[in-house]
């Protein structure tokens, strides 16, 4: 055998004698050690060599040279095996994917499954599994799950200052504040004439404000078209109207700032087109303009909307829904007084009052600059009119009567109050003329129309020009029901859209006989100009608008707290406008001017300016 052909010998055997996993090019080899004196090794081939180099067939040194030149060899043997192995997989794959394109649809071959098709399910299932971790999170340490993605969280915040300006001549101690009145111990009328004897707002002295507004939402997708989301809000107390916190309140000294539940609710969406909600909610009514709702009113109770595009830029829409406004505590009740030496104890009836609404509308594009939204609404308000309650006997603040629980549970100011208690004279209150202690309740019942309308002209987009108009009327609203309830209350009451007739304007004796200019309608106009969404920097908008809005249009609870300080009562004007400092920084500026409609003298005017940021 020659040198060449021992060589190759060896090589072959260096390489079938390799063990596959050892087979890496990348790590340095041991050259196998050659001698007479050699121990056995587990390699055949360096066995051989040596066994050779012992029979003196092969010198030391010319073993050693075979050895190199078997190495090399056998490395050029391993690189060929390597190509000639991926070159069978490459073609293993091509004949199956022309098998697989040629076959139909979902076909399994289970006769006989060689080993490349097994090998290929084995890397779909691997594909498969990898996929469902990396949309689960849990395929990457310290990747986030999926339901977390399906969470959108939101919010805003607002520091205002506002300048509150009284000009002379309002009438002061002609503002009760009953809200304050119905909201603790009733109170004593035998000596309204005092203005200082009953709680009044502020009519003639400037006040200066810092204001601040936070809110923090969440809303979720939790399953198929169900959503659910909730948002706490700042606010100087729960009152449903205003988020202000005014900052140095809540007792000064940097004390801390209550945080209220605002909103909570789930929503199912089965479609595009239908929408279902209960919890506490926006306000799912389209109104175009704050003149019924304040903007930022949370609804409770159940909802359904539902809209439908039947032509290309006509899609009209319908929304009903079902509010509870007070629900009567369950264990109310407490010593009933019942003459001047008994007493009975028991519970008052339930007095539940709700919100009724349906409306109907439409959106409408005749050309893709012009979008017309109209409305028709009707809400009716059950159990929220005040009722003279029958002959009841109070000697304390801690007597009941059977109508008690009719009176407001929040109130603003503007609309018409009666005494709700038939208090029975005695000894006990001088024959009634002292110890009246009376709480108040809404002369009106409250059935409302209203009919909103917005329109948008985008001829000069970004730039639009917005038209906003908005009227109400309460259907339910007596004036001759009103008047005569005044008249036989028996007690005067200051600012409840009317005049007294007397010697004073506080009467000089009671009863005191009053004349109702109190009214049922309200509306507003509003033209607005610029951006219609504040985006980047120095995009703004502005707006000017009158509003008018009588006595008893609308329940003053719920209507607008800045114009006028809220409430109902109240026309004027208003005038501002926005200027964006980034996509979510903008400021606000606002003047608004207000006058009561009817009663007795009273004027507001009031600067607002906002610094507001959103996320």
């Amino acid at each position: 055998m020659t040198k060449r052909q021992l060589a190759g010998s060896a090589a072959i055997l260096l390489a079938l004698s390799v063990p596959a996993s050892a087979q890496d090019d990348t790590q340095p080899v041991k050259r196998p050690t050659v001698s007479r004196n050699a121990p056995p090794s587990s390699n055949a081939t360096v066995n051989l060599i040596n066994l050779l180099v012992k029979q003196g067939t092969l010198s030391e040194e010319q073993a050693a040279a075979l050895i190199k030149q078997a190495d090399g060899e056998a490395y050029v043997a391993r690189q060929a095996t390597r190509d000639a192995t991926a070159k069978a997989e490459g073609a293993e794959k091509a004949a199956t994917t022309a098998t697989d394109a040629v076959s139909p649809p979902g076909t399994k071959r289970v006769t006989y499954v060689p080993e490349i098709v097994k090998k290929q399910l084995r890397d779909e299932i691997r594909a498969e599994v990898m996929d469902r971790a990396h949309k689960e999170g849990w395929a990457q340490p310290g990747a986030l799950p999926d339901w977390i993605s399906r969470i959108r969280f939101y919010g805003d915040v607002r520091v205002r200052h506002e300048s509150d300006f009284f000009p002379k001549g309002n009438a002061v101690g002609f503002f009760p504040n009953f809200n304050a009145i119905n909201t603790g111990s009733p109170f004593d009328v035998s000596d309204l004439s005092n203005p200082n004897t009953y709680p009044s707002y502020n009519v003639d002295q400037d006040r200066h404000r810092e204001r601040l507004r936070a809110r923090l939402g969440m809303e979720a997708e939790v399953f198929d078209g169900f959503w659910t989301g909730m948002r706490i809000a700042t606010g100087d107390n729960s009152g449903p109207v205003s988020f202000n916190q005014t900052m140095g309140g809540s007792g000064g000294n940097f004390s801390k700032y209550a945080i209220w539940l605002d909103r909570a609710y789930i929503r199912y969406s089965p479609t595009n087109e239908m929408t279902l909600s209960a919890g506490r909610f926006d306000n799912p009514f389209f109104t175009a303009t704050d003149l019924v709702y304040h903007r930022d009113l949370g609804f409770d109770g159940f909802a359904a909307q539902g809209r439908y595009e039947v032509e290309p830029g006509i899609t009209p829409f319908v929304v009903a829904g079902a509010f509870p406004i007070y629900n009567t505590t369950f264990d109310v009740g407490a010593q009933l007084a019942s003459d001047g030496t008994n007493a009975t104890f028991g519970k008052l009836p339930s007095r539940d009052k709700w919100m009724f609404g349906a409306q109907v509308g439409g959106n409408f594009r005749p050309q893709p600059e012009i979008e017309l939204t109209v409305g028709a609404a009707f809400y009716d308000f059950s159990n929220v009119q005040g009722k003279v309650s029958s002959q009841c006997y109070v000697y304390s603040v801690q007597d009941l009567c059977d109508t008690d629980l009719l009176r407001p549970s929040f109130a603003q100011k503007g609309n018409t109050y009666i005494p709700l208690r038939s208090i029975v004279p005695t000894v006990f209150n001088s024959l009634g003329t002292q110890f009246q202690y009376q709480y108040f309740g809404l002369a009106s019942a409250f059935q409302d129309v209203d009919l909103s309308a917005r329109l948008d002209l985008g001829h000069f987009d970004p730039i639009h020009i917005i038209l906003d108009g908005e009227y109400v009327r309460n259907v339910a609203w007596n004036r001759n029901d009103i008047a005569a309830k005044l008249l036989n209350a028996g007690t005067f009451i200051p600012n409840n859209g009317f005049v007294p007739l007397g010697p004073t304007a506080a009467c000089a004796s009671l009863p005191c006989p009053q004349v109702y200019e109190g009214g049922n309608q309200g509306w507003l106009a509003r033209l607005s100009v610029g951006h219609r969404e504040l985006k980047q920097l120095w995009d703004w908008s502005a707006y000017v608008g009158y509003k008018y809005l009588e006595s008893d249009a609308v329940l003053d609870a719920f209507a607008d707290s800045d114009f006028g300080l809220g409430g109902t009562n109240l026309k004027g004007y208003f005038i501002g406008g926005n200027l964006a400092l980034s996509s979510n920084v903008w400021l606000t500026a606002r003047w608004m001017s207000a006058n009561q409609v009817a009663g007795a003298p009273y004027a507001v005017d009031i600067f607002q300016f906002d610094l507001n940021a959103r996320f």
